[in-house]
């Protein structure tokens, strides 16, 4: 099993990670079959080009700081003060959680477009705003800030458990104010965990297509939109090749610098968290009215747009371009749509064939991988891991580009055609985009298990294949389904991959999406947009509940009811 094991992940890592780069460098430094820098003197040369990387280091360095404010804001006052109606302000600032992407930039753009129902609002008080004036980078910094604070709710909030409440009440005893408080006792404390953030989020900053590409109008245009439109002419692909590296570049350098920033630092707390921390009290009256009401405005922000395309999904075409609700409005047809006409539940059916499959596959290999990453913890562990972690500089369109330039053929290159083979490259496009994290969540749980039962079941005579099957896979299982629902759930909206490898008669759902928001659409498309969004939802808060409720502590009592690890040794003498 080991042999066969290490085989595959080679030949996949040469051939999807390895070679698409090998291409990407290629496009850019070959011209002609000769060395060639060509391509860097006509990227610097275009103003657009140009204006692109300033725009994305400029989103990604304010969203640094717009995230961060607004993310730490949001979990102290879920789990830091004590403010009324704490549990109701959670679920609001989750809602993004369970939508993202493609999907809540849409549903933004659904309230603040220039069709959308705040705008008609608006302009019917004050005709002067004009329809458009949710563009540019404004709009796209006000939604990419609303829509990445979900990382401060899942890993700041589980780094505010580490506070100490016996140190808190002892700085306060001394006649600390609450800023001196959070800022001498609880920042230290949850420092590490925020610098992780910021790197996740400028790295999504530096990155980001659909927000500029559907908000950002002719004014603000960012780096992945470019590399898409050099990508779609045959004659500047080399120009997306080399934006594609220029990103790649800005991120493993942040990465080291964020890095070396983490452990020159120092961050602790003088407590060894002997106590639970309990909700904090304001104790200036006018600070803390001010505090409930910017948590309750910014509910108001965080909610609206979910809380709106939910209701429309219940209502006709004629309420839906219009922004208003009557009574007769309401019906169950646009449900009733997607589920029997086949046209309507064709982009789903789509989506979720190649979520499933990329899901299963990526789950599926690492299985087996992780197992000898951590069975075999030198040199060839230590290779695996390393290579696999390949995706982790590369963003997704950097891994859509790349296998594009490898497996498509020069005729389909030259005429800027489709791929007849798109479908599997999607797909392994998919793969490919959730190995580290998959990679990192599985070697964890198995790093977790017990090895003395590994060892036991050595002794009693037990191969290796049997330890795994019936002793280390019953135990990482629940985690291992849980991380498969979650990787089927953020890949059933994905935009950014497939707008580059979508074969055109199998679009997935984040492309019909991205097309109801380009106002060439009719209002029943829009219906359908909401009826998937409500979906996606559901299915995005059953991932959710797995993976960071008490699903899969469930799952796992389910599992080991119904798979209960039989003794090796009567294993060996069947």
């Amino acid at each position: 099993m080991a042999i066969i094991t290490v085989v595959v992940a080679a030949w996949f890592i040469l051939t999807f990670l390895i070679v698409p780069n090998v291409h990407l460098l290629l496009e850019v430094f070959e011209e002609d079959g000769r060395f060639s820098t060509g391509a860097w003197g006509r990227l610097f040369a275009s103003d657009r080009a140009m204006s692109s990387l300033r725009n994305s280091v400029l989103l990604a360095v304010t969203l640094s700081l717009t995230v961060n404010a607004f993310g730490i804001f949001i979990v102290l006052v879920t789990k830091y003060f004590r403010i009324r109606g704490q549990r109701f302000l959670w679920l609001g600032f989750a809602t993004n959680l369970i939508y993202g992407g493609i999907v809540l930039v849409a549903g933004y753009d659904f309230v603040y477009g220039s069709t959308g129902t705040l705008t008609k609002a608006l302009t019917t008080v004050i005709p002067a705003i004009p329809d458009d004036w949710f563009q540019g980078f404004p709009a796209v910094l006000y939604v990419m800030t609303f829509a990445t604070t979900g990382n401060h709710l899942l890993f700041l909030t589980a780094a505010m458990a580490r506070v100490d409440q016996q140190t808190v009440e002892s700085a306060t005893q001394m006649g600390a104010s609450t800023w001196t408080v959070l800022r001498r006792v609880v920042l230290p404390v949850l420092k590490p965990t925020i610098f992780a953030i910021t790197i996740l989020t400028f790295l999504s900053g530096l990155g980001a297509l659909a927000a500029p590409q559907i908000l950002g109008g002719r004014s603000f245009q960012t780096i992945a939109p470019m590399i898409l439109t050099f990508a779609n002419s045959p004659g500047s692909r080399d120009l997306a090749a080399a934006l594609a590296l220029i990103l790649a570049t800005f991120t493993i350098a942040l990465l080291l610098i964020m890095n070396r920033i983490e452990k020159g630092g120092t961050y602790f707390s003088i407590s060894k968290v002997s106590s639970r921390l309990e909700p904090q009290p304001i104790r200036h009256p006018v600070g803390n009215v001010i505090v409930h009401a910017l948590a309750y405005l910014l509910l108001l922000i965080y909610v609206l747009p979910p809380l709106l395309i939910v209701i429309f999904s219940f209502t006709d075409a004629k309420a839906i371009s219009t922004g208003t609700l009557r009574f007769d409005s309401f019906t169950l047809e646009n449900y009733i749509q997607v589920v029997t006409d086949p046209v309507a539940r064709w982009p789903f059916v789509v989506s979720i064939g190649y979520s499933g499959l990329a899901a299963l596959i990526v789950i599926i290999g690492l299985l087996f991988v992780v197992r000898i990453i951590t069975l075999y913890r030198g040199r060839l562990g230590g290779a695996l891991e390393y290579l696999l972690h390949i995706p982790w500089i590369m963003p997704g369109s950097m891994i859509a580009l790349g296998l594009l330039l490898t497996f498509s053929t020069p005729r389909a290159l030259a005429g800027g055609q489709v791929l007849s083979g798109t479908l599997v490259i999607l797909l392994i496009a998919f793969v490919i985009g959730k190995i580290p994290f998959t990679l990192r969540l599985l070697k964890a749980s198995f790093l977790g298990i017990n090895r003395n039962m590994e060892e036991a079941a050595s002794l009693l005579g037990a191969s290796q294949f049997t330890t795994f099957r019936r002793i280390i896979l019953p135990l990482v299982l629940p985690t291992a389904a849980a991380i498969t629902a979650l990787n089927f759930q953020t890949m059933l909206d994905d935009y950014d991959t497939a707008v580059f490898l979508a074969h055109p008669l199998y679009q997935p759902l984040g492309l019909f999406i991205r097309s109801a928001t380009s106002g060439e659409t009719t209002a029943d498309s829009t219906a359908l947009v909401f009826v998937y969004t409500v979906l996606l939802m559901i299915i995005s808060g059953i991932a959710m509940w797995l993976v960071y409720g008490n699903g899969v502590s469930r799952l796992r009592r389910l599992v080991g009811r119904i798979a209960r690890p039989t003794s090796p040794a009567k294993d060996t003498h069947r």
